[in-house]
């Protein structure tokens, strides 16, 4: 990103003045974002005209440091523009009309000036998008920061690459497969990349998972355009059986969703029976082409566009573009009542959960690292099928919270081993407890976890919204009114509901 600063900006940050708290802030914005930042050339002959003496030679000290916008456009000939801005023979206006006409012209991303006039100008040029006050880029630029704030499993450690140790056995791999692995761990390192590690007992490295946001077109034939993206540089499991994989792709969804990008990608030299690939492929990532090292380009969307609906299923819907989840009327919408304790271990991503002490010693729930779940339970309902909403109350702490989609029912199931092939490691329940629960007559709900609600619904509002006239004691239908008072009152992020 290249961002032109205009005189004035430049002399609030280099004379001898205390810098206002929002020019500091942004300066500390621009510096983490590794912008380009430039001066036009004619900043420098305006600085000589400062009557101030003591801080012009101070200005005109320090401006040499900073990089100029080369060969800059010149509006002279450009009669539109000139005819737009108006004629002047004012030396300072000017400048002006040089410095946003690099704007004009998109010899740089954007202008950040205080002067009244040269936004009144943008205004007219309808370029005023671009050119922005300290306040309107400290908020703007702020958005581009990486933000690492989203919920992980104590057992996974959110850290820098340079503080991995590049000759731990779980590189052997990769040093194999990649000679130049090395002087990529080095320039990461460099870069300052995150990344998602869990260690083993021993303290070596179990599964990783580096990421960055970027803002580049993906080099394939034709080129993926320009655009915000996250991008998993990284993503290998070596300990298996924690489930660990499917929750790097719900982390990098909750990334995604938390610095407000709506595409993911990885790039992978793809393998005969390749595992990383099957995993990717059931949440929603897609091969898009090959690059240039015969890597294959796999991208995962967020948001689809409304063509791309037309011809899935209310499921596929849901598989595809996961966190998305199809909830119009086609589908069911139902309360199930849950134990906390339960909630906690197969929600392990809600923020209002208590962490067990097994996980603070670095252990895993792994049926919370999933994003296909399992519920068991000796309910008769026979309404709900595959496709249909579900949202899971807290009993005893009375509390509306979560939403899933189910994927499939089983009704009317007794043999324990039945239902154990069923659930697998996605469900909370272990094996005594559904040798108890299967000495009745057995429903088994399988279904993808989605959102949690913004603004989880105590028992009291839900009766004072006539959802509820008591708590839920078994799995209740809801009409779709209900529904929707929930997910206005909830907060539910519509961007991912699809109806």
């Amino acid at each position: 990103m290249r961002i032109l600063l205009d005189t004035n900006i430049f002399i609030y940050r280099e004379d001898d003045h205390v810098l206002s708290e929002d020019l500091k802030q942004l300066l500390s914005v621009l510096y983490k974002l590794k912008v380009e930042l430039l001066i036009h050339p004619l900043s420098q002959s305006e600085i000589t005209k400062d009557k101030d003496v003591a801080r012009r030679e101070i200005i005109l000290s320090k401006i040499g440091s900073y990089p100029t916008l080369e060969m800059p456009p010149d509006p002279v000939k450009d009669n539109s523009y000139l005819a737009t801005v108006g004629s002047t023979e004012d030396e300072h206006e000017l400048i002006d009309n040089h410095i946003l006409y690099a704007i004009y012209k998109d010899a740089v991303d954007f202008l950040i000036t205080e002067d009244k006039g040269i936004h009144k100008k943008a205004a007219k040029l309808s370029v005023d998008n671009r050119v922005l006050l300290i306040t309107e880029a400290l908020t703007f630029l702020s958005g581009h920061l990486q933000k690492d704030s989203f919920t992980t499993p104590p057992a996974l450690k959110i850290d820098y690459v340079y503080n991995l140790n590049i000759n731990d056995p779980f590189f052997n791999s990769l040093k194999d497969d990649y000679p130049e692995f090395g002087d990529w761990f080095s320039s990461v390192s460099k870069e300052g990349r995150r990344c998602l590690v869990y260690y083993n007992d021993d303290k070596s490295i179990g599964a990783l998972m580096v990421y960055k946001l970027e803002e580049e077109p993906i080099d394939i034939t034709p080129p993926l355009p320009k655009k915000r993206r996250v991008k998993i540089s990284t993503l290998r499991v070596a300990q298996m059986g924690y489930k660990i994989g499917e929750l790097f792709i719900k982390q990098s969804v909750d990334i995604a969703i938390q610095n407000d990008i709506s595409e993911i990608y990885l790039t992978h030299f793809i393998l005969p029976e390749d595992r990383l690939v099957e995993l990717i492929t059931e949440f929603g990532f897609y091969k898009v082409g090959i690059n240039q090292r015969q890597e294959g380009i796999f991208i995962k969307n967020l948001l689809p566009e409304k063509k791309e609906l037309l011809v899935l299923t209310p499921f596929e819907i849901t598989t595809r573009f996961y966190p998305c989840y199809y909830d119009g009327k086609d589908v069911n919408k139902f309360i199930i009542p849950i134990r906390p304790q339960y909630h906690s271990r197969l929600f392990t991503n809600y923020k209002g959960r208590q962490i067990s002490l097994s996980e603070y010693a670095g252990n895993f729930i792994v049926e919370g690292n999933t994003i296909r779940k399992a519920y068991i339970c000796n309910s008769r309902i026979k309404k709900v099928k595959r496709g249909d909403v579900i949202l899971f109350y807290i009993s005893k702490r009375k509390q509306l919270t979560s939403i899933g989609v189910v994927e499939a029912i089983y009704s009317g199931i007794n043999d324990v081993n039945d239902i154990v092939k069923l659930v697998g490691k996605r469900t909370v329940y272990s094996l005594n407890e559904i040798k108890f629960i299967a000495r009745q007559s057995t429903l088994v709900i399988l279904f993808w976890q989605y959102l949690h609600l913004n603004s989880p619904l105590s028992l009291a509002q839900l009766i004072k919204l006539g959802v509820l006239r008591c708590a839920p004691r078994s799995i209740l239908s809801i009409p779709e009114a209900a529904y929707r008072k929930i997910k206005k009152a909830g907060a539910i992020d519509e961007r991912f509901t699809i109806n």
